[in-house]
């Protein structure tokens, strides 16, 4: 399992070794590590997905194999992109989040398969505690459908079709 935060420190040393290495400029990388920091969906190929291609330390043959994996990943119809992560603080600060579509909602997600009041998670005896709502496309944690369930950093939640993995 997965400690809060690691996916975010993850992504946060990768920004961190990209603007030291000369990747980033230092507008763009301030821009990210807002996107990083401040948002409750954090998109992990939009934050570092560029970067490895750019990588100027890399040689023409490294870039070739990169090539060559990707696209190898791509036939076997492996993922080849991460899921957003689901930002939650594990603090306890906050007690309840409402996912859907719905403008109201604390995590909108603009998905025709997720329903307008998809979700609730409620902040319990130091967990995440997930909720269905009796959404139209149902939920599942783990490729497991639930109607409720406790959540763990790491944890791939579906909601409809939108794929989302807890950090």
């Amino acid at each position: 399992m997965l400690a809060p935060g690691a996916s975010r420190d993850r992504l946060e040393r990768a920004l961190n070794a990209a603007y030291g290495d000369g990747l980033l400029s230092q507008s763009t990388f301030m821009y990210r590590i807002d996107l990083l920091l401040g948002d409750r969906l954090v998109d992990p190929a939009m934050l570092i997905g560029d970067l490895t291609v750019r990588d100027r330390r890399r040689g023409v043959r490294s870039r070739f194999a990169l090539a060559v994996d990707f696209a190898r990943r791509r036939l076997r119809g492996a993922a080849v992109a991460e899921p957003p992560l689901l930002a939650l603080d594990w603090s306890g600060a906050q007690e309840e989040l409402l996912l859907g579509r719905h403008t109201d909602c604390d995590i909108v997600l603009e998905d025709p398969t997720v329903s307008r009041r998809h979700a609730r998670l409620r902040f319990r005896d130091g967990a995440w505690v997930l909720q269905d709502l009796e959404s139209r496309n149902g939920t599942t944690v783990n490729a497991v459908p639930v109607v409720r369930c406790r959540l763990h950093p790491g944890d791939h939640l579906t909601l409809g079709d939108l794929q989302l993995r807890v950090d």
